[in-house]
């Protein structure tokens, strides 16, 4: 599920808040002015949501999370998104896991589409076991994508326009870039 926006949250709510107390005891580092990188437990910590909006928001909320209250994890390169496919596509023995429907396109144009087998995961529940070690899971397999600060006052800027109180800064934005949107999941 989706945790608590800590952008518009007082300190006292979000550690009330199940899945980021469960969060900050895994890492064992502590949050805020308490939290001591060298207590890590663990070298990369993996957002693995669905390829969906809806995982697009909960990547969004644990970042606005790290970055504000464990932001030495994001300097030192710790935090990582699981970038997992979007369709499954088989024909013969051949498959193609396709990360948007520009490669699902490319692939059926390239096979054809008699007898092609497409299917699509809206979620990470609707891969089985297997595909999921395979594809998301696996070292050998996975894609990562390393998060990075280029910009530490852009990326508080953004932080605090799109996850903060004020809703005009985020409508003008919104309205600003939608025309440049390339994957819209409805």
């Amino acid at each position: 599920g989706k945790i608590l926006n800590v952008e518009k949250s007082r300190l006292s709510q979000i550690l009330k808040n199940n899945e980021v107390t469960t969060m900050i005891s895994a890492l064992g580092a502590g949050i805020g002015d308490e939290f001591h990188i060298e207590k890590l437990r663990y070298h990369k910590v993996i957002i693995m949501t669905d390829a969906d909006v809806d995982g697009s928001h909960i990547t969004t909320l644990l970042l606005t999370f790290f970055y504000r209250y464990m932001p030495e994890l994001v300097e030192n390169g710790h935090i990582y998104i699981a970038q997992p496919p979007l369709y499954k596509l088989k024909k013969g023995k051949r498959e193609f896991w396709a990360d948007n429907e520009e490669q699902r396109i490319q692939f059926t144009e390239e096979v054809g589409a008699a007898g092609l087998s497409v299917q699509r995961y809206k979620g990470l529940g609707e891969m089985n076991p297997d595909q999921l070690w395979e594809t998301t899971m696996n070292p050998e397999n996975r894609r990562l994508l390393q998060v990075k600060i280029e910009d530490a006052v852009e990326t508080d800027r953004v932080f605090t326009m799109l996850m903060g109180d004020e809703v005009a800064p985020r409508r003008e934005f919104i309205e600003k870039h939608a025309k440049d949107v390339k994957k819209l999941d409805i």
